[in-house]
């Protein structure tokens, strides 16, 4: 389970031995808590959650202070679960940091994407650009008239914007700051400055 939870902090660049300019991520990245650990027995799957960020106590509920207190640690802002792989061992109060990351790997990120509101259907969809259009920023026909003399439902058109859940994959890990809690990641990831990713090796493409 090569994962962890951090924040997004922003983007900056560095340069390699042959002197050329990289644009990275950096995301501060745990040192995350093993708060459970789910098993086939007890669960039906095996799984371990995660806990990141530490919280104040008067602002967790009663349920999860009494999860946290049967764990032994601190309350934590948040938490996540991640499926654990065959042979893999973890134990409640466990500490997981970025020094368990390689640089090199290719690594997927999920995040949620910048919110825009609500936005047009040029905007949101892209539009008719081609075909003689002799406006640009319409929607165009949504249906035809007399059969189905109706729209479809899912029709492309204007709605809420971003604010989805996002993942950008084969991101390359191009280096790791241990005593800073830092992983600079090679491109952009999805979300606001300080916004919650969660970070795991890449499920695809992790060789070529």
């Amino acid at each position: 389970m090569k994962a962890i939870l951090g924040k997004k902090m922003g983007m900056t660049q560095i340069f390699d031995e042959e002197g050329n300019v990289i644009p990275v991520t950096v995301i501060e990245a745990g040192p995350e808590v093993v708060t459970q650990v789910k098993t086939v027995e007890t669960d039906g799957y095996n799984a371990v959650q995660v806990g990141f960020e530490d919280q104040k106590p008067q602002r967790v509920n009663k349920p999860m202070t009494g999860h946290f207190e049967k764990a032994g640690v601190a309350p934590k802002k948040h938490l996540a679960e991640f499926r654990v792989e065959d042979g893999e061992t973890y134990e409640v109060g466990q500490v997981i940091t970025v020094a368990d990351f390689e640089v090199g790997k290719k690594l997927d990120i999920t995040g949620t994407s910048k919110g825009k509101g609500t936005q047009g259907n040029i905007k949101r969809h892209g539009g008719p650009m081609t075909h003689g259009s002799k406006h640009k920023r319409l929607a165009g026909a949504l249906a035809a008239g007399t059969y189905p003399s109706r729209v479809f439902k899912g029709n492309a058109g204007p709605g809420r914007m971003g604010r989805d859940t996002v993942t950008v994959q084969n991101v390359v890990l191009v280096k790791v700051i241990e005593e800073r809690n830092l992983l600079l990641v090679k491109g952009a990831v999805p979300g606001n400055k300080g916004g919650l990713v969660r970070v795991q090796y890449a499920v695809k493409g992790q060789d070529k």
